[in-house]
């Protein structure tokens, strides 16, 4: 055929700009180079769209919607792209896997139509990757889109009866680790963990407190879409999302976003009964303050003083900026609270919420599932175990210390408060649940651990230990 008749080739497209999937592809980038969280990452980058006039609020949601279905369901989404793809998983460069996945979401996990999400996904990939790639993610995403989440689930799963922590991982985008682990401390059968597993892949709301004596939660709930909380007196969620950073009492810390979970901790502990004075409050790991906010709160309208403890100086001013403008007097202190600067028998009601691997809060922080490993476990252990050992020590004969962890790892709870009981038989369990008046499904205590599925918090848990020699 002469040159004269050829067929010109197509003319080069500029790849099209979705502000939406740029911003989402590069808080996963940020989430997987960095060991960024998606709440401290995503914020920020939301921010700054919005001043830029990229986005407007549908756009936000959208943006939200896709980084955090994505890393919620990553073990899933890993598991269909590997069978979608001639090589294995480890060999994609992360930001092609990062890509894949947004798209791999936006097909089984939205109701974006197919060749919306396909077409949106390789406009992507041509502008962060280049048109190569982008060649790559099409054909596997064609691959994808031939079947529905169900049907994926039913081909890559493991049957139940064969292997149910093996399926429940892949069905629920669970470490089986995990899965074990929640299965462990929940108890129960294969109803109970599912629904749990569930819940933690479901968006949770966002919970205010109404810090006593500065806000009220009458003033809060004059919020648009605002419905009053399940169990804290103090608590209002934003039913429909709602920015709480648009919130005047929010914006002035007299109030605060916290999880009523979190509040129920603090609520009780304050209404834990003593013997004696009741003038001195410590919360030793006061970091990042919601806690410590609320116990000032609460302290001040007895005329006791909450002094409010953080070994990391940056934590500590957080802690400090939540308390600022407490009805009555506290201090905040950097310090390490396994090696305090305060007396012994200085405190008639101690708080420790430790650090932990953060199982219990997989709803807001869904990429901790994949960062943490069984280990983790070793370091924490001496840890939560010093920390709890301390508050022992600060505590007066006849007062109070709550220890509190945001995971229901049973190593990290019944273990280590087990360990220290035997370890100070002056001190005796109180039975928690009656501080917590109203709440169901609390177990057969004295301790209690919160979980997502029964009580929509994080999966807290509070074990109450008086001093009584």
């Amino acid at each position: 055929m002469s040159d004269q008749h050829r067929r010109p080739g197509k003319p080069y497209r500029r790849p099209k700009k979705d502000p939406v999937r740029i911003l989402a592809f590069e808080a996963l980038r940020a989430v997987d180079e960095r060991d960024a969280y998606a709440n401290l990452v995503l914020p920020p980058l939301l921010r700054k769209a919005r001043e830029k006039g990229d986005f407007d609020g549908r756009d936000a949601a959208l943006a939200t919607e896709l980084v955090y279905g994505t890393l919620r369901r990553q073990g899933t989404y890993d598991a269909i792209i590997a069978s979608c793809v001639d090589r294995p998983l480890r060999e994609v460069d992360p930001p092609v896997l990062d890509v894949l996945s947004l798209g791999a979401h936006q097909l089984l996990g939205t109701r974006i139509p197919s060749h919306a999400a396909v077409s949106a996904s390789v406009e992507l990939a041509r502008v962060v990757l280049g048109d190569g790639r982008a060649k790559f993610v099409n054909a596997v995403l064609r691959k994808v889109a031939q079947d529905d989440l169900d049907g994926w689930l039913a081909k890559i799963a493991p049957p139940y009866d064969e292997d149910p922590e093996d399926h429940l991982a892949v069905v629920h985008s669970h470490p089986r680790w995990v899965v074990s682990a929640l299965w462990d401390s929940l108890g129960g059968g294969r109803a109970g963990i599912e629904e749990l597993l569930a819940a933690d892949n479901e968006r949770p709301e966002v919970t205010l407190v109404a810090r006593p004596g500065r806000a009220t939660t009458d003033e809060l709930l004059a919020e648009e879409s605002a419905v009053p909380g399940r169990w804290s007196p103090f608590a209002v969620r934003l039913a429909e999302g709602g920015e709480p950073g648009a919130i005047q009492a929010v914006r002035d810390g007299r109030a605060g976003v916290q999880d009523e979970g979190s509040q129920l901790v603090a609520l009780a502990l304050a209404g834990a009964p003593l013997d004696g004075p009741d003038e001195k409050w410590l919360d030793g790991c006061a970091g990042p303050g919601g806690k410590a906010a609320l116990l000032a709160a609460l302290a001040a309208e007895r005329g006791a003083v909450l002094l409010a403890s953080e070994k990391q100086p940056h934590r500590a001013g957080l802690v400090a900026r939540a308390l600022h403008g407490n009805p009555g007097p506290y201090q905040v202190i950097a310090a390490d609270g396994t090696r305090p600067p305060w007396r012994p028998g200085s405190f008639d009601r101690v708080l420790v919420d430790v650090p932990c691997t953060g199982l219990g809060a997989l709803r807001r922080r869904p990429e901790a599932r994949w960062r943490r490993r069984p280990e983790d476990l070793d370091g924490f252990g001496p840890l939560q175990r010093g920390l709890l050992k301390s508050a022992l020590e600060a505590v007066r004969v006849g007062g109070v210390v709550g220890y509190a962890t945001c995971s229901p790892h049973l190593a990290e709870t019944r273990a280590v408060v087990d360990d220290l009981l035997k370890q100070h038989p002056e001190t005796e369990l109180l039975d928690a649940r009656p501080l917590l008046p109203g709440v169901p499904d609390l177990g057969e205590g004295p301790d209690v651990q919160l979980w997502p599925h029964l009580h929509g918090t994080d999966a807290m848990y509070l074990a109450l230990i008086r001093r009584i020699g």
